[in-house]
């Protein structure tokens, strides 16, 4: 038996999982680390902390996972996408990375969009500019911090760091470089289009690979540390919503999933390049080469109900607050609220914008407003979900994964809102397994991704909708959808 390692480098942490070749999850480790707010509405890590937490966690699952080091043949690298980190010549980090919640970079939005035109923009990267993306913040940086830019020499997303510094080498791979504006989407390498446009030389970045490719082998240093043979294949990974839909099963037409973790996506795999012109939802290559996945993505999705729980309801276990909300009617008796805590991206667009309770009254409890924080998130996936539809993006079998996925009342409520039916997956590790199998792809494990996932991949429960629950909780949409047009000019006023 071969066994397969994946890294999810994330927000929050790193996780480290080992599987077998069938997708059985044998041991894992996860570690903490912190994020940095400097300025409000900014975000930022230090490139330090994922590798401590990559050498941490690895060390832990290959100490108490019982399989020989001589059987793990390969490592899959999933990671958050869009974080900016900078490199000296010296291959020393120059400053903190800066994150995909991070929303300092309007101006410089404006100024590519500017510099290239939107239509333009959105033919080539097929997107527009948007803070979250890391074209933006190399701009900044330029902009802002000219000392440091004057030192680059390579520019990497954080899961391609980590890459570097457990194989020397200098790689991405088409999902996650999606994401930082800057690849021609159609033709999943580099555009010298928009990198003339803004500045970049490209040389500053890394050689682009297939997500199931060989990017790079084990340092043998490296190895010793966390108790691994030297020269096993590193996949070139994908970013984390690439990895958690080869981790669903979703990579072949028709199948989708919605994911609730700090940030909650909606995600839909294609065969054909879809590009929505209003830039409402995001189209980037997927971890199946060839492919592509068209997605909508909420900043703020479990980020909203654990700042919820911390700062007012701290007393509450999670399934304690699922009880709780559980008790309470559809639409929390008539209290609406907007889950945009870090600005929001699908399908509004604007890193403005703020959190808003609508309806709070003195009737509402703290239970009220948790329910009501929960249907938020559910609306505003609901909407990204609607603009896939119009753009011809079929969604006809979803899957529910992520941490928002351990509770059974969150999923009912996708489910009812949603109006389709919702599974779960045996496992539940999504990005994490979707990289080990983009690892196992990589060492021959697996004759093509799409063998990968059926190896290793098995549906769990399904929970089916309740129309009349659609129809209640389609009014409190029609409600919710009228108040970010209400507000858009007064977020403005408020963060100029």
């Amino acid at each position: 038996m071969k066994y397969l390692l994946g890294i999810d480098i994330g927000t929050s942490g790193t996780k480290t999982m080992l599987f077998d070749e069938a997708g059985n999850g044998i041991a894992s480790a996860t570690v903490e680390y912190p994020l940095y707010q400097p300025q409000n509405g900014w975000a930022e890590q230090d490139p330090a902390d994922w590798w401590n937490a990559v050498t941490e966690s690895i060390a832990a699952v290959t100490a108490k996972c019982g399989v020989g080091k001589e059987d793990i043949v390969s490592i899959g690298l999933s990671g958050q996408m869009h974080g900016l980190v900078l490199l000296d010549e010296d291959c020393n980090v120059l400053r903190n990375a800066i994150l995909w919640c991070d929303g300092r970079t309007t101006a410089q939005c404006q100024e590519i969009e500017r510099r290239l035109g939107r239509e333009k923009l959105i033919e080539i990267t097929a997107n527009p500019a948007l803070e979250g993306f890391t074209a933006g913040k190399i701009l900044w940086v330029q902009q802002n911090e000219p000392e440091i830019w004057a030192k680059v020499r390579h520019i990497l997303l954080p899961k391609d760091y980590i890459r570097y510094k457990l194989a020397g080498t200098f790689a991405t791979d088409a999902s996650d470089a999606s994401g930082m504006q800057l690849l021609h989407i159609a033709n999943r390498d580099w555009s010298e289009e928009v990198c003339g446009a803004l500045d970049i030389d490209m040389s500053l970045l890394p050689k682009v690979y297939e997500s199931p490719d060989v990017t790079g082998n084990l340092l043998p240093e490296v190895a010793e540390k966390v108790g691994l043979c030297a020269g096993i294949p590193i996949a070139g990974g994908g970013g984390d919503n690439a990895c958690a839909a080869i981790g669903t099963g979703v990579c072949k037409e028709g199948k989708a999933f919605t994911t609730i973790g700090t940030s909650g996506v909606v995600f839909a795999h294609t065969r054909d390049l879809h590009i929505d012109k209003q830039g409402r939802i995001h189209t980037f290559c997927c971890a199946v080469p060839g492919a592509w996945h068209v997605m909508g993505c909420t900043l703020a999705a479990g980020l909203s109900l654990n700042w919820f729980r911390g700062q007012l309801a701290s007393e509450y276990s999670y399934p304690e607050l699922d009880a709780a909300c559980d008790k309470l009617p559809i639409g929390a008796d008539d209290l609406i609220y907007l889950p945009y805590l870090m600005g929001e991206r699908s399908p509004i667009l604007d890193a403005r914008s703020r959190g808003v309770f609508f309806g709070l009254s003195a009737i509402h409890t703290k239970e009220h407003m948790a329910r009501a924080v929960m249907e938020g998130v559910a609306y505003s996936l609901y909407n990204c979900l609607e603009v896939l539809r119009e753009n011809d993006i079929e969604c006809s079998d979803m899957a529910f994964c992520g941490g928002g996925a351990k509770s059974d009342f969150w999923r009912k409520m996708f489910t009812d809102v949603y109006g389709v039916p919702v599974k779960l997956m045996q496992s539940s590790e999504g990005a994490v397994l979707g990289a080990a199998i983009l690892g196992g792809c990589a060492a021959g494990v697996y004759a093509s991704v799409e063998e990968g996932c059926e190896k290793a991949v098995r549906d769990g429960a399904s929970c089916q909708p309740d129309a009349a629950a659609h129809e209640q909780y389609m009014h409190y949409y029609g409600i919710y959808r009228t108040l970010y047009p209400a507000l858009k000019d007064a977020y403005a006023k408020l963060h100029p």
